[in-house]
């Protein structure tokens, strides 16, 4: 069939009321399930999966791709609202979207995640459609001393969600990939810091980590305080209108992020947690309101979210492309493709161009949707924000617990989840950022995995991180920002002694 022949045929599947229907209903069960917290993407999308064996393939791999889409967004309704992001990917729209929340801003903030999350992932199929063969070739050159240099120099986002001191946000970075640790060594089987105990073999619960410490410091806190923050207006719903002028100020970080995740996510294992984190650093970086980052700035919440959604459609170019699943997400849904019969990779392009085209429509009109049912979602979701924290925290207490013990059904989950929020409330009492730990806790594995790999594969030379260009580039890349911050740092500090000098002369 020619590119005409496959177009026309992929318009007549999409255009059909099953297929329109199932898009839309797993957009509007994504939202829903995303803004559960622990309720993943991915265990949405795996919950659906059952339902769509007996659909039509069409049907079935729209009504995932929806969930997927609807899910990655749905969790920056509870990060902004009650500081639990709903998925991992929403972890770092927490670090401005809770304080707009707090300053009666929650719909501003919540409309910011909704554009940025539609355009980005726009832009994401757009670069599916448009660069997939190119960009999954890219993808086949990272082996892992690529893999290395690119969580290195990720790991310098640290650097910039560290507030205003650089040192406690090392500590909390090293704490966080000590505890990274935890569990077997993937390459030699070891165990390491399990204490004997064997529910810590498989390392601890991401999941309850990241609830742990987002959401039960503030239940601890509002628990040894014993007094509603709310009183006197604060975490008031206000207007929920955003202005135009603030998406036109954001556009470019908008954008930028959205090209981040769809790199990002065209590499395999990656995720989008640390795209989210790596946009929201750059943001930050390049912004000329940088100092606000942290305290409620909707360029940040633009940020985060447009990294996490940008990797929604660039996950499925090595799934489409390839036949290599993007991430755990896309890994469930080419169980979907197999089930009817579908072998995704470069085969299926020749021997079903029909459905490759009709999926990459769908995806468009997944955006479309999105747009829509998410804004219908804020204005019932929205209300969280003026439930007093004397009602509002119990339930949030109990959907945590509920929501951490459906991972793995594991008691010792939710242990995990209290002790991380003893932990948590510590380190906001110590004023020491949050960001930095769970950042390190996410990369951790993935750096020590890839670096091991790699040094068995050049037998102990460390010549081997410097094999290719892609490496030299992300070495550049490290040298580059960890100069401009210690540059930074120096000048602020001289800054900060001038004013000292001025106030003790007056």
């Amino acid at each position: 069939m020619t590119m005409m022949d496959n177009a026309a045929a992929a318009l007549s599947l999409v255009a059909q009321w099953g297929s329109l229907l199932a898009l839309l209903v797993g957009v509007a069960v994504g939202v829903v399930a995303g803004a559960i917290p622990g309720m993943s993407a991915t265990m949405a999308v795996a919950l659906a999966l059952p339902f769509t064996f007996a659909l039509e393939p069409i049907y079935g791999i729209l009504l995932l791709l929806g969930v997927y889409k609807g899910g990655i967004f749905g969790g920056s309704i509870p990060a902004i609202l009650i500081k639990t992001p709903g998925t991992a990917a929403s972890s770092a729209t927490v670090l401005d979207g809770y304080p707009l929340a707090e300053q009666g801003k929650s719909g501003q903030a919540l409309q910011m995640a909704l554009y940025a999350s539609c355009i980005a992932d726009l832009i994401s199929n757009l670069a599916l459609i448009l660069f997939a063969a190119w960009l999954a070739s890219f993808a086949l050159k990272f082996g892992p001393p690529e893999f290395f240099t690119l969580i290195l120099f990720s790991l310098s986002i640290i650097a910039g969600v560290s507030g205003g001191s650089l040192v406690k946000g090392l500590i909390a970075g090293a704490f966080g990939l000590l505890l990274a640790t935890v569990g077997l060594d993937l390459v030699y089987g070891t165990d390491r810091f399990i204490f004997g105990h064997p529910d810590m073999m498989g390392g601890l619960n991401f999941i309850a980590v990241l609830i742990g410490l987002f959401a039960l410091p503030e239940i601890i806190a509002f628990a040894m305080n014993g007094k509603d923050e709310r009183e006197g207006g604060v975490r008031a719903l206000g207007d929920h209108k955003l202005p135009f002028s603030e998406v036109r100020r954001c556009m470019k970080t908008i954008i930028r992020g959205g090209v981040i995740g769809s790199v990002l996510g065209a590499i395999p294992g990656i995720g989008a947690a640390p795209s989210a984190f790596l946009s929201y650093s750059e943001a930050r970086r390049t912004s000329p309101n940088k100092e606000n980052f942290g305290k409620g700035e909707l360029e940040g919440v633009a940020a985060a979210e447009a990294g996490n959604n940008g990797v929604c459609g660039a996950t499925l170019i090595p799934l489409l492309a390839l036949g290599i699943p993007g991430d755990v997400i896309t890994a469930i849904i080419i169980g979907a493709f197999m089930v009817h019969g579908l072998q995704p990779g470069p085969m299926m392009f020749a021997t079903n161009g029909d459905m490759i085209y009709a999926l990459f429509m769908g995806l468009i009109l997944s955006s479309i949707f999105l747009f829509f049912i998410g804004g219908a979602s804020i204005r019932l979701f929205r209300f969280i924000a003026d439930i007093p924290k004397s009602v509002l925290l119990p339930g949030v207490l109990v959907l945590c617990v509920y929501g951490v013990y459906a991972v793995n059904n594991s008691v010792f989950d939710i242990l995990v989840m209290f002790a991380m929020g003893w932990v948590g409330y510590l380190m906001m009492r110590l004023h020491i950022p949050a960001a930095p730990f769970l950042i390190a806790f996410i990369l951790g594995p993935l750096l020590e995995d890839n670096f091991r790999q790699a040094m068995l594969m050049g037998q102990g030379d460390f010549a081997i991180l410097f094999r290719s260009p892609i490496t030299w580039v992300f070495w550049a890349l490290t040298v580059f920002t960890l100069t401009v911050l210690i540059r930074n740092g120096l000048r602020d500090r001289k800054a900060q002694q001038g004013r000292l000098a001025v106030a003790n002369k007056d």
